[in-house]
């Protein structure tokens, strides 16, 4: 069934627009703080970044070179839309690389490392938001472990010990440590970027006092609870309700005193969630 143009349209819209913000950042965090000094990052960005500083070859033809396998992996494994919108991303990525004239911010090193990942992470979270990669890394990763016990975090791990071996070998220790640097900040920001600006928590409560907790989190805190019903499996066998919400990570700490208050008996179990869309959680502030 097709969704109704008019949704379609501003959800196209909005998916331009997170490109569009993430090709700027990138190319602001590469031309600004990471191309003056030399530095490099992690991934697909890291790897041009280094054949650019040890070849001389111009960082937009390496980065539109270096990411063709990614985008034909992309092709085959995630489908062609995505492949296309990864297509027009880094060659917008390699187009104003050469073209804005973004100076550079700051001489400080630490400084560099860490605001050269931070917009070099917030491009490439702001672009993963609209629905491709300016960074193949990540389709790589996926396509290996599909095909092996390993992990995508691993192989992204893996990936980005062999690029930081190789800097320090082929430029110096420094570089290599300063590197190390910048993929963290980088890699923290898309995480935060990626997976919500809000961190949410989905809590699970296994309590005999389960009608009062449920009124608790529907009343107090404004929340909706999805009801299980379960039967204990230790001890005595018997029916019990299983009480299932999701919280804000900064309502947590209210949650978890309510519940001791009113059971310190109860079996209470948090799993971090990236994002959510819809439900009794998203709501607006009481005026």
């Amino acid at each position: 069934m097709r969704g109704h143009p008019k949704s379609s349209k501003l959800n196209f819209t909005k998916n331009v627009f997170l490109i569009i913000c993430g090709v700027v950042s990138a190319c602001f965090g590469l031309k600004s703080f990471l191309l003056p000094s030399g530095f490099i990052d992690g991934g697909v960005t890291g790897i041009s970044l280094l054949v650019s500083n040890i070849t001389g070859i111009k960082l937009p033809y390496l980065i539109v070179l270096i990411n063709i396998p990614f985008v034909i992996l992309g092709y085959r494994q995630i489908g062609k839309v995505f492949a296309i919108k990864t297509s027009v991303a880094i060659m917008a990525l390699a187009f104003l690389l050469v073209v804005i004239p973004f100076e550079s911010i700051t001489h400080d090193r630490l400084l560099i490392a860490f605001f050269g990942g931070l917009f070099l992470g917030g491009g490439i979270g702001l672009a993963m938001r609209g629905g491709c990669v300016i960074d193949g890394t990540e389709v790589l990763a996926l396509y290996i472990s599909k095909n092996s016990t390993l992990t995508v975090g691993n192989i992204i791990l893996i990936l980005n010990v062999i690029i930081f071996s190789f800097a320090a070998l082929l430029l110096s220790i420094d570089t290599a440590l300063y590197a190390i640097l910048t993929y963290l900040s980088a890699s923290n920001t898309v995480d935060y970027i990626v997976n919500g600006i809000e961190q949410y928590t989905g809590v699970t409560v296994i309590s005999e006092k389960n009608v009062q907790i449920k009124k608790f989190i529907i009343n107090q805190m404004k929340r909706g609870v999805t009801i299980y019903k379960g039967e204990g499996g230790y001890g005595a066998q018997k029916d019990i309700d299983i009480l299932y919400t999701v919280v804000t990570k900064l309502e947590m700490g209210k949650l978890q005193t309510a519940i001791r208050q009113i059971d310190p008996d109860a079996f209470v179990i948090q799993q971090q969630i990236a994002d959510i869309k819809g439900g009794v959680v998203k709501h607006k502030a009481l005026h």
